[in-house]
């Protein structure tokens, strides 16, 4: 890995894994992103019934939250990336509130979720879609280290029927 960078003392990022009282503010951050249509491949967006469900689901699931806030400010998901012979390879994503973006938040949850990741015995944190309009994503995650595995031409549809190129990216966590 590079040089990792660390969280500004300022912001006081704390993490934890996620409760059920978390529910709300997670599907809305979550459903805020899914609405936005540049990021995240789903399209519809969460029920609480269906958020309960999706969070329950996946390996792992951590909450980030800015000291002195109130609010929570992101959170990761983390789970195989495929099955049998590929499961040592997870797969994350993460969602970061927008009036909490750029306050190192996703850079907590990402080196979070690499040391949950390596503790759940995954070797490899693979992302399957980043897109190349994502710049901040791209920035943190090769200033992490991750490898760019090629690019998809046209590989996510935006919202207004255009395409981007997507960017898939791996890590050796071990």
């Amino acid at each position: 890995m590079n040089q990792t960078p660390t969280p500004l003392p300022g912001n006081a990022i704390h993490l934890r894994a996620y409760r059920a009282a978390d529910l709300p503010r997670m599907r809305a951050i979550w459903n805020g992103i899914v609405a936005a249509g540049d990021a995240f491949p789903q399209d519809t967006p969460l029920s609480p019934a269906a958020a309960r469900d999706f969070f329950a689901s996946q390996t792992y699931c951590a909450v980030a939250r800015i000291h002195a806030e109130k609010r929570l400010a992101g959170l990761c998901i983390l789970h195989p990336n495929n099955v049998g012979r590929c499961s040592h390879i997870a797969n994350a994503s993460y969602a970061v509130a927008p009036e909490c973006r750029g306050r190192s938040v996703g850079l907590a949850l990402v080196l979070h979720s690499i040391q949950q990741a390596r503790a759940l015995g995954f070797r490899i944190l693979q992302f399957n879609a980043v897109l190349s309009t994502n710049a901040a994503a791209l920035h943190l995650y090769e200033q992490l280290g991750f490898v760019r595995l090629g690019t998809i031409p046209k590989g996510f549809r935006l919202p207004d029927g255009s395409y981007a190129d997507i960017i898939p990216h791996w890590l050796d966590i071990t």
